[in-house]
Formats: structure tokens, sequence, C-alpha cells
């Protein structure tokens, strides 16, 4: 079986469970937001900003709406505070859709702002 190489940018369902406190759970959409510098080469880790269908207006910068698309059944919004490390493992290989670059780069200035980095 070939190495499975996911692409930033680009949304993947992913088991999240268990989960503790108020971390999100269960398997859903995430965006991977990790290099491809790192998911082309087999890195066993992957940075991922989860998806929630539960959307909220005007809740920059923590959050970030996107509209649905590809095979995204519905709008929802990218949880920026909700940033993590999780195994490859839990990712699901099939892509679900992918964010244009602008889009991308809003995420972008959203995380730098909530980990202090702007």
């Amino acid at each position: 079986m070939g190495l499975q190489m996911f692409d930033r940018g680009s949304i993947y369902l992913a088991k999240l469970y268990p989960s503790k406190g108020s971390e999100v759970g269960k398997t859903r959409p995430v965006l991977v937001l990790q290099t491809d510098m790192l998911n082309h080469i087999g890195h066993t880790t992957v940075i991922i900003v989860p998806l929630t269908t539960q959307c909220i207006d005007d809740a920059y910068p923590l959050r970030f709406a996107i509209k649905k698309r590809e095979q995204l059944q519905q709008p929802s919004d990218l949880l920026c505070d909700q940033l993590r490390a999780i195994d490859i493992n839990r990712l699901l290989p099939n892509k679900i859709a992918s964010l244009t670059e602008k889009e991308l780069l809003s995420v972008e200035v959203q995380v730098q702002i909530l980990l202090g980095f702007e």
C-alpha cells in the first residue's frame, strides 16, 4: 500500500475521538493547514483546523465561514481556535473540498492573530 499524501488547503474527514473537555470530537471535516513540505514526505502527524456546521456570524477571528462546495454538503465554520496536530491515521483518504488561495490566506491571518504571531 502506498503512502497517503494530504494537501494543504484541502478538507478531509478525520476521526477526532476520543476528545477531552472542550475539544471537538467525532468524525468531522478538517482543513489541512500544515505545509506540503511535511505532508508529502510521510510525516506522521498533520496540523488541522476542524469544521463545524453550527455556524456563528461575527465570530472573527475564532471562526472562518466557508460555503458548501464539492463534497462539503453544508455551509461550515472553520474553528480557528481549535487548531491541533493529529496522527495522519485519523484522516480518511478522500478529499472532500479545497479552499481558494484567498480563503487559505484569510485563515492563516486568523490563526496568526489567535497565536499572537501578528
